[in-house]
């Protein structure tokens, strides 16, 4: 009787390894999930793009599935998917800006009519700068050739903007991806006027006519100096930035200094290594105290679109107190190591605490340690998880949090073989600094095993915890539990009395998902976009 009392148990409360309905697919690890639509793979796909795949799937398949997700999106409502990509895109929502200029592509290439119109004419929202200009045109030219709608949208591209706002664009992005702005220009049947022109025959041929934009003249000018001290009057004078500095000049703390005092806030973030190799930014500065003055201004973070993956980076290799390669040496402020750590959280849009109980659960199985959140090397998605932890954190006062893992023995399958629980409380506070989090989370690593995401309900069920809300950071590839998150989930509502909620926090832009999309009481949402923490807010507040 043993064998039918065991495939009943199984038919009534399937494992992980086996759908639990019709509406679940096999997902990446072997177990079952349910599937995301395209629109949600569109979203998860813009904001986390594919870059460094995944434990289970290499960047190469990961972006060719996303691909065919946009290919569908298109295909569905072409006009919806453009008006996605644009909305993700410029509200700086993503780390990086390269899955969108991709969807724009295909969508300009291989759209209909409304939809190819209606991606040409969005190109300055999507692609803002010349680095993004270049790039589009890349990714266009692999779906389309040359056509009169691309020239004319090429040619807005420059017109829309004002003569100075070009005059620094051709500056200061002036090539990648094989593409130029020479290249651009010399297109047949573009054709530039007025101060248009002035700045196009520069661009071209090198000329320097009358009227020639001021940027441009100040550029020419600071190319052909040697000397530190007319490099920084030249930048004062002109405006200029540090693409136009000669590379020799870089080694100046005069040029820096002079740099700074318009420095838009994302080269700033991004040059503090640089600044501080000069002798410029050291403890008891001035200028040192500007920066961190910046730092703290949580309006200029967000106004900037400054994404809170740059400024990890940033904090990540300025406490380093060396460049990524080991090359130049500094000493730390910490008063820039403290505005570092709060710009973090002044990224993500405005949180309303919700006052709700928070149940944090971060997955730190194997499949997690695999892979890279939006490519950026060793930022894995159990780090990544931790960082985004912190956000409801630093918001919300009522949380415990936990990392799971298992290796498949035990009643629920989430006991380690000496018998050890698989949860292990993470101590998050708000008082806290970021990198102890993520140093606190590599040190995880050595617990990974299987992946059951329906750990943190059974773990707070055991417990006894009153919780409102279990948010679950995870890639979604569950395979090792008894019963499905889900079941999970109910398990926990009935026998609690609570009407709990579930937030799943997708680290990885796969196809799949724990929540039940049938279930208004779940919520699947994508890590590191910057309006994330708001909405899981929004979603316990009903």
């Amino acid at each position: 009787m043993s064998y039918l009392s065991k495939a009943a148990a199984e038919v009534a409360s399937p494992p992980q390894s086996k759908p639990l309905n019709e509406r679940q697919v096999p997902n990446s690890a072997g177990g079952y999930s349910f599937a995301v639509d395209d629109w949600k793979r569109l979203d998860r796909f813009l904001i986390l793009g594919s870059e460094g795949g995944s434990y289970y799937a290499s960047e190469h398949k990961l972006t060719v599935e996303n691909i065919e997700a946009v290919k569908r999106c298109v295909a569905a409502d072409g006009l919806r998917a453009v008006a996605r990509i644009v909305e993700i895109s410029d509200a700086g929502r993503a780390p990086k800006n390269d899955p969108a200029l991709l969807a724009l592509a295909y969508a300009a290439a291989k759209g209909d009519d409304k939809t190819r119109s209606a991606a040409l004419l969005a190109l300055p929202d999507v692609a803002r700068i010349g680095t993004h200009l270049f790039h589009f045109v890349a990714f266009v030219r692999q779906f389309r050739g040359w056509g009169r709608g691309l020239r004319r949208a090429i040619e807005n591209w420059y017109t829309m903007k004002s003569p100075e706002q070009v005059a620094d664009q051709v500056t200061k992005y002036q090539q990648r991806d094989g593409w130029s702005h020479r290249d651009l220009m010399r297109l047949r049947h573009i054709a530039f006027a007025g101060p248009y022109q002035s700045i196009a025959k520069w661009v071209v041929k090198g000329e320097l006519t009358e009227g020639i934009a001021k940027r441009i003249e100040g550029h020419v000018k600071l190319q052909a100096t040697k000397n530190a001290k007319e490099a920084a009057s030249l930048i004062r004078e002109y405006g200029l930035v540090r693409e136009s500095v000669p590379t020799e000049l870089l080694t100046e703390a005069a040029v820096w200094e002079a740099l700074l005092e318009k420095m838009p806030m994302t080269a700033m973030i991004r040059n503090l290594g640089n600044m501080s190799k000069v002798g410029l930014l050291k403890p008891m500065s001035n200028a040192s105290r500007n920066v961190s003055l910046r730092l703290d201004d949580k309006e200029a973070i967000r106004k900037a679109r400054v994404h809170p993956i740059q400024i990890l980076i940033a904090a990540k290799t300025y406490e380093a107190g060396h460049g990524l390669r080991g090359s130049g040496e500094w000493t730390t402020v910490p008063q820039i190591v403290d505005a570092l750590d709060g710009a973090f959280y002044s990224a993500f849009q405005n949180i309303e605490p919700s006052g709700k109980r928070f149940y944090l659960g971060l997955d730190i199985s194997g499949s997690m340690w695999g892979g890279a959140v939006a490519g950026i090397p060793g930022f894995t998605p159990a780090i990544g998880a931790g960082a985004m932890a912190m956000v409801t954190v630093k918001s919300e006062k009522n949380y415990y949090a936990a990392g799971f893992t298992c290796t498949q023995t035990g009643r629920y399958g989430g006991r380690f073989d000496d018998g050890i629980n698989a949860m292990t409380p993470i101590a998050l506070s708000s008082k806290q600094r970021l990198d102890d989090v993520l140093r606190d989370m590599r040190a995880l690593q050595a617990r990974m095993g299987g992946t059951d995401c329906a750990l943190p309900m059974l773990d707070a069920l055991e417990k006894k915890l009153a919780v409102d809300t279990f948010i679950v950071y995870t890639d979604n590839e569950t395979w090792a539990g008894k019963i499905h998150p889900t079941q999970a989930v109910e398990m926990y509502r009935q026998k609690m009395s609570i009407p709990a909620k579930l937030v799943v926090c997708g680290m990885v832009s796969n196809s799949f998902t724990i929540a039940d999309p049938n279930d208004a009481g779940m919520l699947d949402v994508v890590g590191f976009d910057t309006a994330t923490p708001a909405i899981i807010a929004d979603f316990a507040k009903d």
